[in-house]
């Protein structure tokens, strides 16, 4: 009998609800400005459970305004659950894959993560094959390099903010072309995969990977930063760079070389400097509004 009545109860509650949806979507084209934002952030409310109805919405709505605003309430539902997956992440210190899905999934937030970590793991294998424990540093890096872009066939452009999709993992392995960064994140996931010691500089101006001597710590805890990286690695080529290219680098933008510009950058700081620079693909009228909840994301990994 209480099975029943609760079974009962829940329908009742499920048809309420219905009702009440469907008496919001109703309202979407309401020409008051108060009575949309009233009737939006109740949709809002009812979190992406809501989404197949706007989507139903909007394919039998022929007024392209109201088509606007249903696209719109979609992407704030989208957004609202990605600054809370962005708050876990940071607050379980996520893996840096884990957090460049995170900022592809505000461009395309059906992303799934089954396809790209096929990709990875084809990579890793690939790669691993050709490793052996006797290998240089330097020796290391050319299998990379040779899997990744010889291999692989990644290929690499410089960057430009006119579209977002060179700096997203999922576009980047997709169409086997991205910029230093999306070159670089997935370089650096490969690196990790394979317990490879390279890591993201903070090189100013530039997305340059160091490969790192973890033993030199233990050895000088007191030397310049510098002295921890053999070599730097250019991830739109793989082309590496000694200490000397790096000093040169710095005379000519007439920066003195501080030990700050060459700790390794976690994952928190690389994902953060990703979402800095896809926010510059928003910087016009029409998509300000992308760029201000893109900063919010990155203040989300501040705090």
């Amino acid at each position: 009998m209480g099975k029943c009545r609760n079974s009962i109860f829940n329908s009742f509650s499920s048809l309420q609800e219905n009702k009440e949806i469907k008496a919001l979507l109703l309202l979407i084209d309401d020409p008051d400005e108060d009575v949309y934002s009233t009737v939006s952030e109740k949709i809002l409310s009812f979190g992406k459970e809501i989404i197949p109805n706007l989507e139903s919405l909007w394919e039998n709505m022929e007024n392209e305004n109201t088509q606007e605003r249903i696209e719109l309430l979609i992407h704030r539902v989208h957004f609202r659950e990605l600054v809370e997956d962005f708050t876990h992440w940071k607050e379980n210190n996520g893996s840096l894959l884990d957090g460049a899905l995170l900022v592809a999934r505000y461009n395309y937030p059906d992303l799934e993560k089954a396809h790209i970590m096929q990709e990875l793991e084809k990579l890793r294998r690939n790669t691993w094959l050709e490793l052996n424990n006797y290998l240089t540093p330097i020796e290391t890096v050319n299998v990379v390099n040779s899997i990744f872009f010889n291999y692989y066939k990644q290929k690499s452009v410089e960057i430009s903010y006119e579209t977002v999709d060179p700096f997203l993992i999922n576009k980047t392995l997709e169409g086997k072309k991205g910029n230093a960064i999306g070159n670089g994140i997935v370089y650096l996931i490969l690196c990790e995969m394979l317990d490879i010691p390279v890591k993201a500089v903070n090189i100013p101006r530039q997305f340059l990977l160091g490969y790192y001597d973890d033993q030199y710590e233990l050895i000088n805890p007191a030397g310049h930063a510098s002295e921890k990286i053999k070599f730097y690695i250019d991830a739109l080529s793989g082309q590496m760079y000694s200490h000397k290219d790096i000093e040169n680098y710095f005379k000519r933008l007439s920066v003195p070389p501080v030990s700050s510009y060459f700790r390794s950058l976690n994952s928190r700081k690389v994902v953060q400097l990703l979402l800095e620079e896809v926010s510059k693909c928003f910087d016009n009228e029409r998509n300000l509004y992308k760029m201000d909840e893109l900063f919010h994301l990155i203040n989300i990994l501040e705090t």
